[in-house]
């Protein structure tokens, strides 16, 4: 048995997909090369795995009030229940531990509600990984848990997405990403930003819950399949968005966060394009009295079709615009910039 500590707790950051969003799809990243520019916010992933002497496996999702109790043994089917938790712990026995199950308890949760268009799962994914790595001291890196978590989400247990959350979540921080084309590799550029800058861009930064929870399964598959198809005008949108995250990027390194907005009020028409649920009629119902209320610019986060909305607004007015979301149904609130990636540690 290869557990050094038996019980670990772990977090790993959830994202802002700022610009790019989409272009990290391997339908797209394989052919044309994608780019992605996002920030972790502090809201995170959290896993805590307890190594038991006997017994069962016992799988827990506290915020989703889910619990599952599994006999010893690794036969069990990683597409039922709680597939993350069970996926990750079967490849862990698997490769680690010369596929002898062990009893243990993995508990997680997440700051955030399901479909939140945060990053959420695959936050989940690296946080269980990373609390797998500290426990049984493997030599798995940044760039390592990322492809990791992206192998056992889209490939093991065949969940529709891109690359850019298992990296975020991974890293942390202000990033650059690139997802080179053919599959080659992926580039992950922390931008080195001035105080003021940072300090400026969070200080105009508000999300807000459209409290519609989104399957972003259905927008993922329209987008795809534009792309497979060479639907010309979603294949043109994707290009425009790739080069809104490249402008972007020179507008925070330079310090323009009005600039930025502009960008992103653009990227927000361009994404619209790529898929016919993108948007909803609550989406774009708080988009509209966010803009009447101080905002620059807003989009949703990840795939679209509900969960949180991004927005960029002037700092004096932040306050008001918070206030006219959440009377008008939204949940919103300021949010502050992170920049330590996934962590586990050894419960004292």
């Amino acid at each position: 048995m290869r557990f050094l500590a038996t019980n670990v707790r772990s977090r790993a950051p959830l994202r802002l997909g700022l610009g790019g969003g989409g272009t990290d799809l391997a339908s797209y990243s394989d052919v044309h090369g994608g780019v992605v520019l996002n920030a972790t916010i502090d809201r995170y992933a959290y896993a805590h795995l307890t190594l038991e002497t006997g017994g069962d496996i016992i799988f827990k999702a506290d915020d989703l009030e889910t619990e599952e109790r599994l006999p010893l043994g690794l036969d069990f089917d990683i597409h039922e229940g709680l597939v993350l938790h069970r996926a990750v712990y079967r490849y862990m026995m698997v490769t680690y531990n010369d596929a002898q199950a062990l009893p243990m308890t993995i508990t997680t949760t997440i700051d955030v509600p399901a479909g939140s268009g945060l990053g959420a799962s695959s936050a989940l994914t690296v946080a269980l990984i990373e609390a797998f790595a500290h426990a049984m001291q493997l030599p798995l890196g940044p760039y390592d848990i990322a492809r990791l978590a992206f192998d056992i989400e889209r490939r093991q247990l065949g969940m529709a997405g891109g690359m850019q959350d298992q990296y975020a979540a991974a890293f942390g921080g202000f990033n650059f990403i690139e997802f080179l084309a053919g599959g080659t590799g992926v580039i992950v550029n922390p931008l080195r930003l001035r105080r003021d800058v940072l300090n400026e861009f969070e200080s105009a930064l508000v999300i807000c819950f459209s409290g519609q929870s989104r399957q972003s399964a259905d927008i993922i598959r329209q987008q795809v399949e534009g792309i497979d198809q060479l639907d010309s005008a979603k294949l043109a949108a994707m290009h425009r968005i790739k080069d809104h995250a490249h402008a972007m990027k020179a507008c925070i390194l330079s310090g323009d966060i009005k600039g930025m907005a502009e960008i992103l009020r653009q990227s927000w028409l361009s994404k619209k394009q790529t898929a016919a649920a993108i948007s909803t009629s609550t989406v774009d119902g708080l988009l509209d009295i966010a803009m009447a209320s101080g905002a620059w610019a807003g989009k949703v986060s990840g795939a679209g079709g509900g969960g949180f909305i991004m927005l960029l607004a002037d700092p004096e007015r932040r306050l008001g615009l918070i206030r006219a979301l959440n009377a008008n149904g939204g949940q919103a609130s300021a949010v502050k910039l992170t920049f330590d990636g996934a962590e586990a540690w050894t419960v004292p």
